[in-house]
C-alpha cells in the first residue's frame, strides 16, 4: 500500500524534472528533442535511428536531405529507408565525395539522378556550395544527417553553415539528426580569420569538440550566418551519449578515412598536408602512416603511394617508396585522454628531414596544401622552423583556446 501511494508522487517529480531540463536546453531559435535516458556505456542511439521522433514531422511535407554514405538507419541508407516509407523526398543534396560517396578528395561532383530511388541529387561540391532559392522552393523542410569527425578542416561543417544560410533565407526549418563526435576533445590554435578558406571558415580550434547539432547552435548563437540571420533548428539528440565516450563509426566518413585509427589520427596528421610528407594517400592505410622518399636511411618503415581511382588519383610521391612512421598500432586513446592533438610528429619529422627548405614549399607539388590555412595561423610553420618546443607552441594558442572552450559551453547538448 505504501509503495502504491508513492508512485504518483514519483511520477510527478520525474515529470517536473524533465520539464525543467527541457526548458534549460531550449532557445528561441532551437527546438531540441533531448534524450530521456541517463548517459551510460550502453548502446548509443543516433538521431537518425530514432525514427519515431521525426517521422511525424515529415508526413505530408516535401523533404530535402543533405546526406552521404554515413547517413544510415540501422546500417541502411536513410534515403532508401525513408523512400521505402513513402516520405516525399524531393531532393537530395550531396556534400564533398557525393551522396553515395564515390568521389575522391576535393573532386568536383556533378548533379545526377539517383539510380536506386529516382530522386534528383544536387551537388553542393561542384558548381555551387549552397542550395539555390529554386532548390529551397521545392521543399518544406530540410534534413541534415552527416557524420562529422570534429575537425575545423573537415568540410562538412562548412556545408552545414551553407545549408543553414539557405534555410534562414527562405524560412525553412532544418532538422538535424545528430551523431556523436569521435574526436570530442578541444585543441589547437584558433583560426585567424585572415586565413579563412575552404578548409577553415570559423574562428575555432583544430578540434572543436562538438557534434553537428551543437555546432549548428553555435553558428546561430555566435551570429556566423550573413547579417546574423537565424536558422530555425530542430535537433534529434543522440541517446546514451556523452562527450567523454569513445565512438566507433559504423561507416567510413570519407574515402581516405577508412578505419577508426585513421579517424582518430586525422586531426594530427592532416596538418602534414601542408608539408612534403605523405600521409598515406594513395595507399589502403591513409592517415595512419607518414613518410617521404627523402627520409630513406633515417626510418626503416616504408610504403609506396599509387593512383587509386575514386580515392586518390594523383597522391603525393606517387610510385615512390616513402620512409617514415607507421602509426597503425599507435594508441589513439592517449589523444582522447590527453585532450590534445599530436604535434610531436611534426617537430620530429621536420628535424629529421634532410632538405628543410623543401618541407613546407608548396611550389614543389600541387598536392601540398597551405600549412598556414591548415594550422589556422602563420605562427605554426615559423615555430616548427625555429625549433620551438611543444610547450612553447601550445602556449601561443592561449588565451584564444581557453576563451573558445568557455564560449563552447553555451551550446553543448551532452555532458
Amino acid at each position: 500500500m505504501y509503495l502504491n501511494r508513492q508512485i504518483p508522487v514519483l511520477l510527478l517529480l520525474s515529470t517536473l524534472l524533465m520539464i525543467s531540463w527541457r526548458i534549460d536546453h531550449l532557445s528561441a531559435s532551437t527546438l531540441v528533442y533531448p534524450s530521456t535516458s541517463v548517459p551510460s556505456v550502453k548502446s548509443i542511439i543516433t538521431g537518425a535511428d530514432q525514427t519515431k521522433e521525426y517521422l511525424p514531422l515529415l508526413k505530408g511535407k516535401r523533404v530535402g536531405m543533405l546526406v552521404n554514405p554515413t547517413s544510415i538507419i540501422h546500417n541502411r541508407s536513410i534515403v532508401d529507408s525513408l523512400h521505402t516509407l513513402k516520405i516525399d523526398i524531393r531532393e537530395v543534396f550531396g556534400p564533398e565525395h557525393g551522396f553515395r560517396g564515390k568521389a575522391s578528395n576535393g573532386a568536383k561532383v556533378s548533379d545526377e539522378i539517383d539510380s536506386a530511388t529516382g530522386i534528383p541529387i544536387i551537388s553542393l561540391y561542384g558548381a555551387k556550395r549552397k542550395p539555390s532559392k529554386e532548390d529551397m522552393d521545392a521543399i518544406d523542410i530540410m534534413i541534415f544527417d552527416v557524420q562529422d569527425v570534429g575537425c575545423r578542416f573537415y568540410t562538412y561543417i562548412n556545408t552545414l553553415r551553407n545549408i543553414m544560410e539557405a534555410c534562414a533565407e527562405t524560412g525553412k526549418e532544418l532538422l538535424i539528426l545528430d551523431r556523436p563526435n569521435p574526436n570530442g576533445y578541444v585543441d589547437g590554435p584558433i583560426l585567424d580569420m585572415d586565413l579563412r578558406s575552404g578548409i577553415g571558415q570559423f574562428p575555432i580550434p583544430i578540434t572543436h569538440g562538438m557534434t553537428i547539432g551543437e555546432f549548428a547552435r553555435m553558428i546561430n548563437g555566435e551570429g556566423w550566418l550573413p547579417n546574423k540571420a537565424q536558422c530555425k533548428l530542430r535537433i534529434i539528440q543522440v541517446k546514451n551519449y556523452t562527450h567523454s565516450m569513445s565512438y566507433d563509426l559504423p561507416v567510413s566518413p570519407s574515402p581516405n578515412l577508412n578505419t577508426q585509427q585513421s579517424i582518430l589520427l586525422y586531426p594530427s596528421l592532416c596538418l602534414f598536408e601542408g608539408t612534403i610528407i605523405s600521409q598515406g594517400r594513395g595507399t589502403h592505410m591513409p592517415f595512419t602512416v607518414l613518410g617521404s622518399p627523402d627520409l630513406k636511411g633515417i626510418y626503416p618503415f616504408s610504403f609506396t603511394p599509387v593512383s587509386l581511382p575514386g580515392i586518390s588519383e594523383t597522391p603525393l610521391h606517387q610510385d615512390q617508396a616513402c620512409y617514415g612512421l607507421d602509426l597503425r598500432t599507435y594508441n589513439t586513446g592517449t589523444l582522447r585522454r590527453s585532450g590534445k592533438i599530436n604535434i610531436k610528429w611534426m617537430i620530429e619529422l621536420y628535424k629529421a628531414y634532410p632538405q628543410k627548405g623543401k618541407f613546407f614549399d608548396r611550389t614543389i607539388s600541387k598536392q601540398m596544401g597551405d600549412i598556414n590555412k591548415l594550422a589556422g595561423t602563420r605562427d605554426f610553420m615559423q615555430q616548427i622552423i625555429a625549433g620551438k618546443s611543444e610547450e612553447e607552441i601550445r602556449r601561443s594558442w592561449e588565451p584564444g583556446l581557453s576563451k573558445y572552450k568557455q564560449m563552447r559551453t553555451k551550446y553543448l547538448l551532452y555532458p
